[in-house]
């Protein structure tokens, strides 16, 4: 048997960040959505930070990001339409190139010329392993090859399923907890995992720099290998597993800070054992486990976020951290110390700027935060909406049929059938409900 590669090898091997003394929260790239959930003849609306912003595709398909404000009279853009590849307002039918540039007003007089301040503020973006990124800062600078992206995502050999959500609480707590191996065996009890299971773990903080943080863990007990994960500034946390043949399995977690007190996850996991198993699971089922894991994290992590607001005190007065479980979220929060102070709002360790969201957080529902705006979830919604109906409908022809039917063996025949069809329309409906509605916990109770 050979030996397991050395986890120090495995962290230099992983890309490393370009080191710099400072970090420009608007110099970076920053994930949007994924390309499949991007909707296709309509503007995409989103937020950065609380600005709002949207994004289009021209007619020749290549992506346009601006401010989501007409220089008309400050309607929104992305509640407009797309028209001949021109984003056109809604209220008065401006329309704008992906430039900003505004090419068309139809309430100007023949001979008129367009002024020269009808624009709209335009951004860099692009897309890469299929997502598309958005370069908050001067276009000029906007640098591809700071994109963070993975090689093994091309490999073919590697399945990826990808997911996304919108939280009800700040960026900084998402990367908290998914930095946070400790609470899973508690916290998802029953789901994959086992409360027995918790136990001390080793864990080491590797590299440190504005960039971001490098480090691993295992457990204590156990000889299983080191599993490796970065945070990179500002919105990616990366996870590695390593087994004797090189990387096996990993997750690429991206965060946007869409405003105070809530962000957006695109999660994308990928692996290399039983490829075929992942291209037949219709991906709405792996997106309904995704819910559980994300939605049994979501009512606690508010509610944590709203008691460090409502106690006013800063996480290092508040927190009682253990080396066996909280190395590396008090590393990156003691990050957030250092280099946060240029982001519009952050939650470190000592310092902060995040409050006034006491009256901000709404958990919302599954399909207000996620199916509505995922593509295979929706569709799937719509499928088992239009099911149910129909065979509902279908049901009610079939009694109708089978009391005035008076050939016993078509009678039996017409019965089979209405009862098939109120059997699938009940499994239709519990689809849409399970596509609707949010994961309710179940508490361990003990027996005497």
């Amino acid at each position: 048997m050979t030996d397991s590669p050395d986890p120090e090898l495995l962290v230099s091997a992983l890309p490393r960040p370009e080191i710099s003394q400072e970090f420009n929260w608007r110099n970076c790239w920053y994930p949007i959505i994924f390309v499949r959930d991007l909707p296709q003849k309509r503007p995409y609306g989103f937020s950065l930070y609380d600005e709002p912003l949207v994004l289009f595709r021209d007619a020749h398909g290549k992506f346009g990001c601006l401010q989501d404000i007409c220089p008309h009279r400050t309607a929104k853009l992305s509640q407009g339409q797309v028209v001949d590849g021109k984003l056109e307002c809604l209220y008065h039918g401006w329309q704008f190139s992906a430039n900003g540039k505004c090419v068309h007003i139809p309430q100007l007089s023949a001979g008129s010329k367009i002024p020269h301040n009808a624009c709209v503020k335009s951004f860099a973006v692009t897309e890469k392993q299929g997502i598309v990124w958005m370069w908050p800062g001067n276009a000029q600078a906007a640098d591809e090859k700071m994109i963070p992206v993975l090689a093994e995502l091309d490999d073919p050999k590697f399945i990826k399923t990808d997911y996304l959500l919108d939280l009800p609480y700040d960026q900084s707590y998402f990367i908290e907890n998914v930095i946070d191996p400790a609470h899973i065996p508690i916290n998802h009890h029953g789901k994959r995992f086992k409360r027995e299971d918790a136990q001390a773990l080793e864990m080491e903080v590797i590299d440190v720099s504005s960039q971001g943080i490098r480090g691993r863990y295992r457990n204590q007990q156990t000889n299983e290998p080191w599993i490796v994960l970065e945070f990179i500034a500002p919105n990616l946390v990366r996870y590695a597993v390593w087994k004797e043949q090189g990387l096996f399995a990993g997750a690429e977690l991206y965060s946007i800070p869409t405003g105070k007190g809530k962000c957006k996850i695109l999660l994308r996991n990928y692996n290399s054992v039983l490829p075929w198993v992942k291209k037949l699971q219709p991906v709405w089922i792996e997106h309904c486990f995704r819910h559980i894991l994300l939605e049994g994290d979501a009512e606690i992590i508010r509610e944590q976020q709203m008691q460090i607001e409502r106690l006013g005190k800063s996480m290092k007065e508040l927190f009682l951290p253990l080396k066996t479980s909280d190395v590396l979220v008090i590393e990156y929060r003691k990050w957030l110390d250092k280099y946060g102070t240029d982001l519009p709002f952050y939650q470190g360790y000592a310092t902060s700027n995040l409050n006034g969201i006491l009256q901000s957080l709404d958990i919302g529902d599954r399909f207000t935060r996620h199916t509505q705006i995922c593509n295979s979830c929706n569709r799937a919604h719509q499928i088992s909406n239009r099911v149910k109906h129909s065979l509902v409908v279908t049901a009610i022809i079939l009694a109708a049929i089978a009391m005035i039917t008076e050939n016993y063996q078509a009678r039996v025949f017409v019965v089979t059938l209405f009862i098939l069809s109120l059997t699938i329309a009940f499994a239709a409906h519990k689809v849409k409900i399970l596509l609707e509605r949010n994961y309710v916990r179940q508490y361990i109770t003990t027996e005497k």
